[in-house]
C-alpha cells in the first residue's frame, strides 16, 4: 500500500476518460514534467486538457468553499471520467478574451494599475488625493463631463428625425423611440399631433418634441387590460437621447443597439480631459515631469527605466513591486503593450501572455498549469521565449501541461502525449505516449509532420498590379511606404507587435474597404446555433423531413413545434437554489435530445431528426443525397471541419474553427479581397496542408489573399512575403523585406528569414 500511495504521487492517473470524442481512455501524466499534448484538430486534446483535468480539479477544490461562496462561483459538473488520482490544483491560461468593457485595460488585467495609482497618491505632486482620485473608473478621479470614459459623442440632431414621417409611423428615426413603449411618451403628449409631419410642426412643437416643455409635464399610458394609467414624466427626443444612450458606456448594450446609436453620434476624444478620462486634479499631478496618463500611456519597456529613477524613500518599494509585474511582461515578449491599451483590442495570443503575467511571480508548487496553445500568434522568435518560461514555471516544482501544434514546444518537452489518430469520431485514442527521441520513429501523423522539412514555395505566382499603401503610420508604423500585390497569396510576417495588423487590418482595410476580413470573432454564443443552422443546411434539412413526412418544417426545429415542452429545446434544464450553485441536469422528458415525441416520431430515410443532427459533416455526406445540402457540408469538409456534428453549439467551437468555418462560405467566390489573421491557429501541420490548398483555390478564382501569419510551414509556401520589425512596439514599425519565400533566406535582418533558413528546404 505505501509503495503505491508513493506513485500516485508521481503520476496523475485518468481512468475512463470519455468526455466528449474521448473512447473511455486511460492514461498516466507524469508531474513535475513539461507535457505537451498532441494531435490534429478534434482529436481529443482539449477533451482530455480542458474538459476533463480542468473542470475536475475545479469542481473538486470548489467543495471546500462554503455553500454561500459556492453560489457565486461557476457551476462544474462532473466530467464523464470513471476516476482521476493523484489531481492537483490545476491553472488554466487560454486565450480568452477578459470581457468587452471599453474599462478594462492591460493595466488593470495585470493588477500593475492599482499600484501605479497608489505611487502617485504617495509622491505625486501637487498630490490629488487618495489612489482612488487617480481613476477613471472612480467618481473622485473621473472626468466630470464624460465620465470617465476618455470619449464624447456628439449627437448628429437632425439624424433623429424624419420630416416626412409622423410621431406614429415613421417620423424617429431610431428604433427605441418606434416600436417599444417609449414611443408612447410622444405620441401620448397631447401638446403634439402624432398624426401630423414633422415638417409641419410650428417653432413651439418643435421645441416641444425636441428638448421637452419649460414646465414638467406627466404623460398617461393605459399599462394593462384592466386600464390601469401609468405614469411617465416627459421628456424631449433629445434630451432623452444624450441620458440614456451617450452619457454612458454602451458597450454592455446588445451589439445592433451600439451599431444603431453609432449612426446618430460623432464620436471624439473629450475636451475637457483631452481623451484621458481624468479630472483637471489628477492630471496635474507628477513624478518628475510625468503624469500618470505618461505612465500608461509609454511602452512598458519604455515605463521600466522610469520607474527605476525613482528614489523617494516612500515610494522605492512601491516602484519596485510595479517593475516586477512589467518584467514579467518583457519577458513573455509583449513589453511593446503600454498600460493604457485597452483588454477588448488584445489578440488571443496577447491576452494568453498577459495571464502569464499573472502566474509567473507565484511562489505556489506543485500546481497543474494547463496552457492552450501558448506559442498561437507567436513568431518562432517569441515562441523560444515563452517555451523557456515554460521550462522555468516546470524547474519551480509545477507540472505543466500544455495542449500545442508547435514543433518548438514539442521539442521541449519532457513527455509527449497524441490523441488520434484522426478527428471526431476517429479521434479520442492515445496514439502514442513517451518521449520526443521515440516520437521521431513513431508512425502517427505528428512523428509524420516532425520528420517533414518545411518545403519553399518553388514557383511563387508572378503579379503586376498591386495595392500601394503609402505614409502608413497607424500605432507604431514609422510612415512606411509598401505595395500589396494583386491576384497572389501574400504573407505579412514579423515578431509580435512588430506592425503587421496595424498594417493589414488598419491601413489596407482602410484603403480598401471592400476587404473581407475572415477573423476569429465568435459566430455564436447559444446553445440554439449550431454549424448546420449557421451555413442554412438546417432549413433545407427540415424541409426534407417535412416533405417526407407530410407535415410542417416546424416540426423540425427545437426553436418551434419540434421543441421538448419541457427544456424548451435546450437538452438540459438549470435549478436555482437557496444556498447554493444553480444545478444543471439533463432534461428528463427529452434525454438532452432536444425534441417533443411527435418529432421524433417522424423519420427520413430511417432516422429521427435528433439523429440526423447528431451526424458528424463527414457522415451527413454520405446520409443526404440532396445538392442543396451536400453543397455547404462539402465546403465545410473542405476547411478539414469534417469532424464535427451538425447540431454542435457554435458557443463550443476554438477561434480556428470559427474562422475555418466563415472561410467555408467564401470557397467559390470571384475577384474578392480577402484579409486572414493568423489562420493557422490551432491548426496541426497536416491541417496547415488543407488551409493552403484552400488558399491557393482562392488565388485561382482570382481572388487576392493576404494572411497574417507566424507559422513557417504557411509562410514559406507564400508567392509574395512582406517582412515587419526588427523588433515590437517602439523598436517596430519598419519593412524589412518585401519578395518571394526564397529570396527571404537571403535576408541576415529578417528573424523571420533566419527561423525559415534553419526549417526549410528549396525543391
Amino acid at each position: 500500500m505505501r509503495e503505491v500511495l508513493c506513485n500516485y504521487t508521481d503520476n496523475i492517473e485518468i481512468i475512463g476518460a470519455s468526455e466528449n470524442n474521448l473512447k473511455h481512455i486511460d492514461l498516466t501524466i507524469p508531474k513535475g514534467k513539461l507535457v505537451v499534448l498532441a494531435g490534429v484538430s478534434g482529436s481529443g486534446k482539449s477533451s482530455l486538457a480542458f474538459d476533463t483535468i480542468a473542470v475536475e480539479s475545479a469542481r473538486q477544490w470548489q467543495t471546500s468553499y462554503p455553500l454561500y461562496l459556492r453560489n457565486k462561483m461557476p457551476h462544474y459538473e462532473r466530467p464523464k471520467v470513471d476516476e482521476i488520482r493523484s489531481l492537483t490544483p490545476a491553472i488554466v491560461v487560454d486565450q480568452k478574451a477578459f470581457g468587452v468593457s471599453s474599462r478594462s485595460t492591460v493595466g488593470t488585467a495585470i493588477d500593475a494599475a492599482p499600484l501605479i495609482r497608489l505611487l502617485f497618491s504617495r509622491i505625486g505632486e501637487p498630490g490629488a488625493g487618495g489612489a482612488m482620485a487617480y481613476s477613471f473608473n472612480h467618481p473622485l478621479g473621473m472626468c466630470p463631463v464624460c465620465t470617465g470614459l476618455g470619449e464624447r459623442m456628439e449627437l448628429v440632431e437632425k439624424s433623429l428625425f424624419n420630416l416626412e414621417g409622423t410621431l406614429r409611423k415613421g417620423g424617429l428615426n431610431f428604433s427605441q423611440f418606434q416600436s417599444t413603449w417609449q414611443n408612447e411618451l410622444y405620441t401620448g403628449n397631447p401638446f403634439l399631433n402624432p398624426d401630423k409631419k414633422l415638417k409641419d410642426y410650428s417653432p413651439e412643437e418643435w421645441e416641444m418634441l425636441r428638448s421637452g416643455p419649460k414646465e414638467p409635464l406627466t404623460i398617461e399610458s393605459p399599462s394593462n387590460n384592466i386600464g390601469h394609467m401609468w405614469k411617465m414624466p416627459y421628456e424631449g427626443v433629445i434630451p432623452r437621447f444624450r441620458r440614456l444612450y451617450l452619457n454612458r458606456d454602451i458597450s454592455k448594450l446588445k451589439k445592433t443597439l451600439q451599431e444603431e446609436i453609432l449612426t446618430h453620434v460623432h464620436k471624439g476624444p473629450c475636451k475637457t480631459c483631452g481623451g484621458t478620462g481624468l479630472n483637471p486634479q489628477a492630471l496635474a499631478s507628477k513624478i518628475k515631469g510625468r503624469n500618470i496618463v505618461d505612465y500608461f500611456e509609454m511602452p512598458v519597456c519604455d515605463l521600466l527605466p522610469v520607474l527605476a529613477e525613482i528614489n523617494n524613500p516612500v515610494g522605492v518599494s512601491l516602484a519596485k513591486q510595479i517593475m516586477a509585474y512589467l518584467g514579467r511582461m518583457v519577458e513573455v515578449g509583449i513589453g511593446y503593450l503600454s498600460l493604457s491599451r485597452r483588454t477588448d483590442t488584445l489578440s488571443g495570443g496577447e491576452v494568453q501572455r498577459i495571464k502569464m503575467v499573472r502566474n509567473l511571480g507565484s511562489s505556489l508548487s506543485n500546481i497543474t498549469y494547463i496552457f492552450d496553445e501558448p506559442t498561437a500568434g507567436l513568431h518562432p522568435a517569441d515562441a523560444d521565449r515563452i517555451g523557456r518560461l515554460l521550462v522555468e514555471l516546470r524547474d519551480s516544482h509545477n507540472n505543466v501541461l500544455v495542449v500545442e501544434h508547435s514543433r518548438q514546444m514539442m521539442a521541449l518537452a519532457d513527455h509527449i502525449i497524441e490523441l488520434g489518430p484522426l478527428a471526431g469520431t476517429r479521434g479520442g485514442e492515445i496514439v502514442y505516449q513517451s518521449d520526443l527521441e521515440g516520437l521521431r520513429h513513431a508512425d502517427t501523423i505528428t512523428a509524420q509532420a516532425m520528420r517533414q522539412k518545411i518545403e519553399i514555395n518553388p514557383a511563387p505566382l508572378p503579379w503586376t498590379e498591386g495595392f500601394a499603401i503609402k505614409d502608413a503610420h497607424c500605432h507604431n508604423l514609422k510612415h512606411i511606404d509598401v505595395v500589396i500585390p494583386k491576384g497572389v497569396l501574400t504573407a505579412v510576417t514579423g515578431v509580435a507587435g512588430s506592425g503587421k495588423s496595424s498594417l493589414v487590418c488598419h491601413e489596407f482595410v482602410k484603403r480598401c474597404p471592400e476587404a473581407i476580413v475572415i477573423d476569429q470573432k465568435p459566430i455564436g454564443t447559444s446553445i440554439r446555433s449550431t454549424p448546420a443552422t449557421y451555413t442554412g443546411v438546417m432549413d433545407e434539412i427540415r424541409k426534407l423531413f417535412a416533405k417526407e413526412n407530410g407535415v410542417g418544417a416546424e416540426w423540425f426545429s427545437f426553436n418551434s413545434k419540434g421543441a421538448c415542452p419541457v427544456c424548451k429545446g435546450k437538452g438540459e434544464i438549470s435549478y436555482e437554489m437557496a444556498f447554493a450553485e444553480p444545478v444543471v441536469v439533463l432534461c428528463e422528458e427529452c434525454q438532452g435530445r432536444r425534441y417533443n415525441p411527435t418529432a421524433l416520431s417522424y423519420t427520413y430515410h430511417g432516422k429521427n431528426i435528433e439523429e440526423a443532427m447528431s451526424l458528424t459533416i463527414e457522415q451527413a455526406m454520405e446520409f443526404f443525397t440532396e445538392e442543396k445540402v451536400r453543397k455547404p457540408l462539402r465546403s465545410m469538409t473542405d476547411v478539414g471541419l469534417s469532424y464535427m456534428t451538425l447540431g454542435q453549439p457554435t458557443s463550443t467551437l476554438s477561434g480556428g474553427e470559427v474562422q475555418r468555418v466563415k472561410l467555408a462560405s467564401e470557397l467559390h467566390k470571384e475577384g474578392n479581397i480577402y484579409i486572414l489573421d493568423e489562420p493557422t491557429t490551432g491548426l496541426h501541420s497536416r491541417d496547415i496542408e488543407k488551409l493552403l490548398s484552400l488558399l491557393r483555390q482562392l488565388v485561382a478564382q482570382h481572388n487576392t489573399v493576404v494572411i497574417v501569419e507566424h507559422r513557417l510551414e504557411l509562410i514559406a509556401q507564400a508567392d509574395w512575403i512582406i517582412d515587419m520589425g526588427p523588433e515590437g512596439g517602439s523598436e517596430g514599425g519598419e519593412v524589412l523585406f518585401c519578395g518571394t519565400p526564397d529570396n527571404l533566406l537571403g535576408c541576415s535582418i529578417s528573424k523571420t528569414g533566419n527561423y525559415l533558413k534553419q526549417l526549410g528546404r528549396r525543391n
